[in-house]
């Protein structure tokens, strides 16, 4: 057959094929119910959805009105009378427990499963503060309505609104958790519903779950992808912005693979199906992301030891502050400001800081169409010093293109494509469809209209076809020597300059003489040059390895400008290269998409696989470029940095608010006048919940758009 007559004769190494457009496959897709428990186990919150959170929250706002309108010290504050009517002294008490014992129960529980597990955190301090209150707050109702006397402690509306409050940012942490899961949960019901298969007998409609591996579909124009497959008839340009995050469509031909869910813009094709269910790349999307929602990180682990540390301090801070109260001969005082610290120490702000911040990165890098695997490598990506990127299917195409014509005086270059192209039009080669599809995108040589017929594979040397009734053929240096023919003069400059740098030459033959060479490379992504611009431009070293003849390599690493190129590397030996590079103190993120990448991706600080790649690959990665695009690794490094410095602003707005809160709310400052009231305290509180929840948001502003590096 031809593909040993080509793959032999052009000087070019490495793997060279169509790649596999957006291809993330799992071994298991996830349904709705897997996505959002494995959402739900974040954090503190075991067993709790974004559904239970909204209606609590909604719920328990409704009754804080009353609640709110019928407190005393809210009606002081404000300077209105209270309405007076048989029980409505009640009124805030009754509503307030309903709102503590509904609202108040999964902090709670959250605080008793912290305290049996003996690991106290933030759902044990809220749990403290809401139940001091709660407590203080019915000895004064109780003291007052039965002439008992007690303590002046009316604190139901700050109890209602510090639930509403926590209510309110729980459910907000959980739906930006969510985010990145529900927009995939989006782009799965934009699968159609039902395929048009191609049988013996016509073209038949039936359900997409009834579709099978091999089974062959027809995609109308403008209709999607019901399957993951194989093209194998027709060509179409496929919008894959759903996938990818680009909105350039990308033209698929014969054997390129296409992705359930993508449309087909301009044309019908025929795809072959090869994977269903949860087989397919949308599965293996939603999986990934569950896993990314699960991964730990450093900075959450920082937040969860800060908010043990405040439980300690706000506890001693409690401790201390009644026992100097009391000691003063004052104890309604004291009663008042433990509770006041308790509740100015609640930890929403803290809890907040780095969930938001990690919820809303990975849901813009999932629309950007950057999968976070793992959200360790998220902050690790902005402490990369190299990227090293794999050559093959990374910064090239991963197929052979005709990068180079030469015609002999007299021949047009169209011509001379035109020619190539109708000797190989029956061939399957990869080389083969390259020259065909070069042929095709020019316009004069389309206009020719040449057609070949007899084709015959010249084995090991070439092919030939009779071309418009004169002998023709397509062939490597084996196949010159056959037929006794040297390459003219004229062609001598531009094939030595191409097979300096390692392209293939392949020589066209009419009528006995050689009209022309045809130089074949795996071409450089269009996208590369400015991937690999811009990661120096911040300061990043860029470095290739791949398994290629040096001469290719270096021709690709001048090309682009890479800083360093490892060739003729053994797939087994490209981890080494990873070594080599931390054994200098560099943090090196391997970008690949093989097999044989691996070792490589699984041993460099950050791994990021690209979606185009092997399920191998992808799943020693701990980033997932769901698309081809080399400048999505700029988004990755764009995105890591904003989210750390989010991470930290939130971490020092809210443990500074609350190391220089406690002391007030303890009345340090007492002697001076200056106390901060329970009513003072909940407002505070809620102003720190709100300045962190907002400073995450603007994370959204990020540009992640590939295009904005052109």
């Amino acid at each position: 057959m031809e593909h040993t007559r080509h793959s032999h004769q052009g000087g070019q190494s490495g793997e060279a094929g169509p790649p596999a457009a957006g291809h993330i496959a799992g071994q298991a897709g996830l349904g709705a119910e897997d996505r959002e428990h494995a959402v739900h186990r974040h954090g503190q919150h075991a067993g709790h959805s974004t559904a239970m959170f909204r209606n609590r929250f909604w719920l328990c706002l409704a009754l804080s009105v009353p609640v709110v309108y019928f407190s005393p010290m809210f009606a002081h504050l404000l300077g209105y009378h209270l309405p007076q009517f048989p029980g409505s002294v009640w009124v805030a008490p009754v509503l307030g427990t309903v709102v503590f014992a509904y609202g108040g129960g999964p902090f709670l529980r959250g605080g008793v499963s912290e305290l049996k597990a003996r690991k106290p955190g933030m759902m044990l301090l809220i749990a403290l503060a809401i139940s001091v209150a709660f407590a203080a707050s019915w000895a004064t109702t109780l003291g007052t309505t039965l002439g008992t006397g007690g303590f002046d402690l009316d604190f139901w509306w700050e109890l209602a609104l510090l639930v509403v409050i926590m209510l309110l940012g729980h459910w907000m942490e959980m739906r930006a958790l969510g985010a990145a899961s529900g927009a995939l949960d989006a782009l799965a019901a934009l699968l159609p519903d039902e395929a048009d298969l191609v049988t013996a007998e016509g073209v038949r409609t039936v359900p997409v779950p009834e579709l099978s591996v091999d089974d062959v579909v027809l995609v109308r124009s403008g209709a999607r992808v019901p399957a993951d497959g194989t093209i194998v008839e027709g060509g179409a340009a496929f919008d894959e912005s759903m996938i990818t995050g680009e909105s350039r469509t990308v033209p698929r031909g014969m054997g390129d693979r296409v992705v359930a869910g993508t449309v087909a813009t301009d044309s019908s094709v025929r795809v072959r199906v090869t994977a269903v269910g949860g087989d397919t790349a949308l599965a293996g999307i939603q999986r990934l992301v569950a896993e990314a929602q699960e991964s730990s990180s450093r900075a959450q682990a920082l937040a969860d030891r800060a908010a043990a540390l405040l439980f300690h301090f706000a506890l001693g801070a409690g401790l201390i502050t009644f026992t100097a109260w009391t000691a003063a001969g004052r104890l309604d005082e004291a009663v008042v400001r433990t509770v006041t610290v308790l509740v100015i120490a609640c930890p929403h702000a803290l809890g907040l800081a780095i969930p938001l911040v990690i919820a809303i990165s990975t849901e813009r890098a999932a629309r950007s169409g950057v999968l976070i695997k793992n959200r360790m490598a998220l902050e690790l990506m902005r402490t990369i010093d190299v990227v090293l990127f794999d050559k093959t299917g990374t910064l090239t195409e991963g197929r052979h293109a005709v990068t180079g014509t030469a015609a002999v005086p007299g021949v047009a270059p169209a011509e001379l494509l035109a020619v190539a192209a109708a000797v190989e039009a029956d061939s399957e080669h990869p080389v083969a469809r390259a020259i065909v599809r070069a042929a095709g995108e020019d316009a004069a040589a389309r206009a020719l209209g040449l057609r070949g017929s007899g084709f015959i594979s010249l084995t090991g040397r070439g092919a030939k076809a009779t071309v418009d009734g004169t002998e023709a053929a397509v062939g490597g240096p084996n196949m010159l020597r056959e037929l006794g023919l040297r390459t003219p003069e004229a062609l001598h400059g531009a094939v030595d300059a191409w097979r300096e740098r390692g392209a293939g030459v392949l020589h066209v033959v009419r009528d006995g003489r050689i009209i022309g060479a045809l130089a074949l490379e795996d071409r450089v992504r269009g996208e590369s040059r400015a991937a690999v611009a811009a990661l120096r431009r911040r300061g990043l070293k860029v470095a290739l390895v791949t398994g290629d003849a040096r001469q290719v390599a270096e021709a690709v690493g001048r090309d682009l400008g890479i800083d360093e190129v490892f060739a003729e590397v053994l797939p087994e030996d490209k981890d080494k290269k990873v070594l080599e590079l931390q054994r200098r103190g560099l943090k090196v993120a391997m970008v690949g998409d093989g097999v044989n990448d691996s070792p490589a991706l699984a041993r460099a600080e950050v791994g990021i696989a690209i979606g185009a790649g092997t399920d191998v690959a992808v799943e020693s990665a701990g980033v997932v470029l769901a698309g081809n695009d080399p400048r999505a690794v700029l988004s990755m490094i764009d995105l890591s940095r904003a989210s750390y410095r989010k991470m930290v602003q939130n971490l020092l707005w809210a443990t500074g608010y609350n190391i220089l809160a406690i002391p007030l709310a303890a009345g340090i400052l007492a002697f001076a006048g200056v106390v901060l009231s329970p009513a003072a305290a909940a407002i505070l509180m809620s102003a720190s919940t709100i300045v962190v929840a907002l400073n995450a948001q603007l994370l959204r502003r990020i540009d992640l758009d590939p295009d904005r590096l052109r």
